[in-house]
């Protein structure tokens, strides 16, 4: 389950204030406390070799850092840093290549300026161009695992990493949405949003940035989601099939 701390009164109470003066303000209250003491007293409790065994699911040690990094109160060298204090730096190879991973995307944003808000490749595959809609903006796809992403999304301003890339495929290749209208929604309300960070990973899923498209399938949701939503879920599942059937399905016959 997300992480949801509990506001202090007086602090719930400013927030209060500053809803009712300006209303026309969108996103999420922020569920975790800023600034730089509560980034450090975050990073000490980052476990890199649990972080290796388990990041990919929804319920893995995570760092939670991401606000952190993205607002500049903590660095990726002091990541980095503590990351190595604990392990070897080895054992500390897939915290430390996510931490390179946002360094990458920061350079290529300082390289492309706005340009990374447009394709920076040819796109791989067919993409669509419209907005995002209405149900999707809502969480009411009626597919539970997608709508469950929205809802946290617009109730605490996170994602896990690999909801978002889920959520994204879905998007830019089961509903044929413009990545950018996606990506600007979507970056509009997190608390961690780094416009680099966003953009490219979401044309890193549509494949104008990277070499192939990113797409999932049922057995991926089921299995780095504890099962939370599949074991119950009734309706037509439009990612059950194999990967093959699914690029098919996605994309067409790549002989035709």
């Amino acid at each position: 389950m997300p992480e949801v701390l509990v506001l202090p009164a007086e602090r719930q109470a400013r927030l209060q204030l500053i809803r009712a003066a300006f209303p026309q303000l969108d996103g999420p209250d922020c569920p975790q406390p800023g600034g730089r003491a509560a980034a450090l007293e975050r990073l000490a409790r980052i476990d890199p070799l649990a972080y290796d065994r388990s990041r990919n699911f929804l319920d893995g040690a995570v760092t939670r850092l991401s606000a952190y990094l993205r607002h500049g109160c903590i660095t990726l060298a002091e990541a980095r840093a503590r990351a190595v204090d604990l392990v070897p730096p080895q054992q500390a190879y897939k915290l430390i290549f996510e931490l390179a991973w946002r360094d990458f995307w920061r350079r290529v944003w300082k390289s492309l300026g706005p340009a990374i808000r447009k394709d920076v490749e040819r796109p791989k595959v067919p993409l669509g161009q419209s907005p995002i809609p209405e149900d999707i903006r809502q969480g009411q796809t009626g597919l539970p695992c997608m709508d469950a992403c929205v809802h946290e999304l617009l109730a605490t301003g996170y994602l896990h990493n690999h909801a978002r890339m889920w959520f994204a495929a879905y998007c830019i290749h089961f509903r044929k949405l413009s990545w950018r209208s996606c990506a600007d929604w979507f970056h509009g309300r997190l608390l961690d949003g780094d416009l680099a960070s966003n953009h490219l990973s979401w044309q890193w899923v549509a494949s104008t940035f990277g070499a192939k498209p990113y797409i999932f399938n049922r057995d991926n949701i089921a299995r780095y989601s504890g099962n939370r939503w599949c074991e119950h879920c009734t309706i037509h599942c439009p990612f059950h099939d194999s990967y093959p059937g699914l690029v098919r399905q996605l994309f067409g016959d790549p002989e035709s």
